[in-house]
């Protein structure tokens, strides 16, 4: 009964998917690039869903479940078991191991390796949902197990890519398998010996405070948040704690807080993907204004102020578009305001008038 699923997810590493989808009654379909094809194959049906199932060791009708799963092939999958329309359906996700390096995925190599080699702090990757904060945490953890001697433990929701050891020891738990919550996983870690934590989300007061108290204590935190640029990340981050705690949290992350890199993937001509970037490291004037509450001056000193550790998404689109990596349509679109994409193309800077 399984044959048919195999062939699937053996088409899918070939076709280098992210995602297969698989729906009773429905061929089976896979996401490349982030486009969904469907397979020229045969309907799923319900007796190679249950077959399936069994399989992952679950029982179909028990609810939505997050489960893992081995291919004959030994490719790891995360698989989500879920109903549409009383029908039976499944998502996988391919576990991989991390190929591209920090420079390969376009992230600042020398900065992004300054951030990781610190003892303690706090590193935040944001974006939107599919900007690929993952998939740079992953690296920035894979650069970290290759060139130190650390304890890493990572809390995911789920496991996304698998990590190897290196001179590293490495711990990767994920929340429903190995932990309940972000923040119970969190607070586990700082009993585990780490040097090196990854929360794979602060979406939470009770994750925020643990994980700014995880940097206070002499580690490094690196976490993702959804955010759509600096500014918002610190928006995001502060609304988590009680109105009562804000002006505190302020003073830790001003003082812990080492950089925000901020992301978002935009289509090239080429049907592929080209990372923009929005960053910023926390130093001088900056810890300032963080703790101040005063984000507006944040925002257009990266504007203005574009060394290695901080730049701005205007600058980033430019200089893409500039470079012919992306078209004018796509450049304009990543754009908060389009207006602001039309000065720039014409050489008109952040400050004139």
């Amino acid at each position: 009964m399984l044959e048919k699923i195999e062939r699937v997810c053996s088409a899918a590493v070939k076709h280098e998917a992210e995602d297969v989808f698989l729906q009773v009654g429905n061929s089976p379909s896979i996401r490349v690039h982030g486009k969904v094809l469907e397979l020229d194959v045969d309907p799923t049906t319900q007796e190679e869903m249950i077959s399936f199932a069994e399989d992952c060791g679950y029982i179909l009708d028990s609810g939505d479940t997050d489960l893992s799963w081995e291919s004959k092939q030994g490719m790891r999958y995360r698989v989500n078991f879920y109903s549409s329309m009383s029908r039976n359906c499944a998502v996988l996700r391919l576990l991989k191991e991390v190929t591209q390096s920090i420079s390969e995925l376009g992230l600042p190599k020398d900065r992004m390796q300054n951030w990781l080699s610190r003892q303690s702090g706090l590193v935040l990757v944001t974006g939107a949902t599919g900007s690929g904060k993952s998939t740079s945490l992953a690296s920035c953890l894979n650069w970290i197990i290759k060139n130190h001697n650390k304890h890493v433990i990572t809390v995911e929701d789920p496991v996304e890519y698998i990590l190897n050891t290196g001179k590293s020891v490495i711990s990767q738990r994920e929340v429903g398998a190995d932990t309940d919550s972000f923040s119970k996983g969190l607070r586990s870690a700082l009993r585990q010996s780490p040097d090196v934590i990854l929360v794979g989300e602060i979406r939470d007061y009770e994750t925020a405070k643990v994980a700014l108290h995880a940097c206070e204590t002499g580690h490094l935190v690196l976490s993702t948040i959804h955010s759509s640029d600096v500014a918002e990340t610190f928006d995001r981050l502060l609304l988590l704690f009680p109105k009562g705690d804000r002006e505190a949290a302020r003073h830790v992350l001003s003082k812990q807080l080492i950089g925000v890199i901020c992301q978002k993937l935009v289509a090239t001509a080429d049907d592929n993907f080209y990372l923009l970037l929005e960053h910023l490291e926390n130093s001088g004037v900056i810890r300032k204004w963080i703790r101040e509450g005063d984000i507006h001056s944040i925002t257009d000193y990266i504007k203005e102020s574009e060394t290695g550790g901080n730049k701005s998404f205007i600058s980033s689109i430019i200089v893409a578009y500039k470079a012919k990596l992306i078209s004018e349509d796509v450049a304009r679109a990543a754009c908060a305001d389009p207006n602001e994409f039309n000065r720039m193309k014409l050489g008109v800077s952040h400050g004139s008038r």
